[in-house]
């Protein structure tokens, strides 16, 4: 008798288990389906402007080229995309290609279109303000809030390789050595000092950018404010956190400005 209770009760511990197992993978399917169809809604936004639209200048050229990377990055993205994580980082390329497609119908003077969810790392980037121009390695660097001739390079705002980028216009895109090689140059420091100290809409100081000391309050400024995405990223990000589609947590959303994967943590 004493046999048959432990037999049964083994049994129901085991259906348990199996049920429990069963159930969250069930969660994990549906999660994983609803983060793919919203990621799929912002790449099909994409998708549409970069067809339709023709840039004038070379501003709006080459943000029209950076809103053509991340939508053919995104596809390959969702088409890999095993769990909700990375479903999510695919959406968070897409969104960044939308912002691209915003700057180039600025630039080309035409509505900019609904306003675009927050991306990740955005805010604490914060953005050029005013126009500068500084000497840098033998070449003068300049950034402006607005496209021009001498600033036909948009950048969105985020994290690259650790370091905040502002959302701006550059004369030149001083940040892709970093993302690709996944490192700031001795200089670079300098260059941020000197192209951003005291502008307003930038709050970082040259020594927390270099010391990446302030990373600790960026990644908290971004899981509290960056809303326009709502939950997407935040509720998963233990579970799925390990989603290898982004190659590296200095991606801005796992995809690299000049087309490549894990540059960035726009």
């Amino acid at each position: 008798m004493e046999l048959l209770l432990i037999l049964v009760i083994i049994a129901a511990v085991g259906f348990l288990v199996v049920r429990g197992r069963n159930t969250r993978a069930e969660q994990t399917a549906h999660q994983l389906e609803d983060a793919k169809a919203d990621a799929r809604q912002a790449i099909e936004r994409l998708g549409g402007q970069v067809y339709n639209l023709v840039g004038s200048d070379d501003a709006s050229k080459q943000a029209l080229a950076d809103a053509s990377e991340r939508y053919i990055a995104a596809g390959s993205q969702i088409d890999q995309a095993d769990t909700p994580m990375q479903a999510r980082l695919a959406k968070q390329t897409a969104l960044e290609g939308l912002y691209y497609i915003r700057a180039a119908r600025i630039a080309m003077g035409m509505d900019p279109g609904p306003e675009i969810p927050t991306l990740e790392g955005q805010k604490v980037a914060g953005q050029v303000t005013e126009d500068r121009e500084v000497d840098f390695e033998g070449r003068q660097v300049a950034a402006s809030p607005n496209p021009s001739p001498r600033t036909p390079n948009y950048f969105p705002g985020g994290r690259v390789a650790g370091r905040p980028v502002p959302a701006g216009w550059y004369s030149e895109p001083w940040w892709k050595p970093a993302l690709i090689a996944g490192a700031w140059g001795v200089g670079s420091m300098f260059l941020f000092s000197a192209m951003f100290s005291g502008m307003s809409g930038v709050a970082y100081g040259a020594q927390d950018w270099e010391s990446g000391q302030g990373d600790a309050a960026a990644g908290a400024g971004d899981s509290g404010g960056d809303g326009g995405d709502g939950g997407d990223t935040g509720g998963d990000m233990s579970g799925d956190a390990g989603g290898d589609m982004s190659g590296g947590g200095d991606g801005f959303m796992g995809f690299g400005g000049d087309g490549g994967f894990g540059g960035f943590d726009i």
